[in-house]
């Protein structure tokens, strides 16, 4: 018994003992992701210019039509043509609907623009966005023409124009 006890004693020690192999994973370079980051929004230096007219939306919609689209193509030829200044693309909405369906469907609105110009040229790295929803309307009247007004999108700039 003594014996079998000290075999297996020794078995156990010449296991434990025995060097395990390492493995040695390559080292890969980690290279930051390339991304399209966008300006800062946290600034009051953000201006509304005149060569930059705001677009208007049809009710509870987010897509762009054809007299948004060559506004939009005039706003991009003078955000093109100075490549300086910082954009941000603000969305707006009319008082109808909750705060949070405002601040998503402002979103929406802002982003169709801001994705509109960069396919026309201008760099999304120079486009940040951000939605107001309803709480920064032109006109506060509870009419129709009012809500119309104050379903939009405005370009300001900030930086050297």
């Amino acid at each position: 018994m003594v014996k079998k006890v000290l075999l297996i004693t020794l078995f156990l020690t010449l296991v434990a003992g025995c060097a395990k192999k390492q493995i040695v994973k390559p080292q890969v370079p980690v290279t930051p992701p390339q991304t399209d980051e966008e300006p800062s929004v946290r600034s009051d230096s953000w201006q509304s210019i005149p060569q930059l007219k705001a677009i208007y939306f049809e009710f509870d919609r987010a897509d762009l039509g054809d007299t948004t689209r060559q506004t939009l193509r005039n706003n991009a030829d003078h955000l093109k043509n100075n490549p300086n200044i910082d954009i941000l693309v603000e969305g707006h909405c009319d008082r109808r609907g909750t705060t949070e369906y405002n601040l998503a469907l402002g979103q929406k609105r802002a982003a169709a623009v801001r994705e509109y110009y960069s396919k026309l040229g201008v760099p999304l790295r120079r486009i940040a966005t951000i939605s107001y929803g309803n709480e920064q309307p032109v006109d506060p009247r509870n009419t129709e023409e009012a809500w119309a007004k104050n379903r939009r999108v405005e370009t300001k700039v900030k930086g050297n124009r």
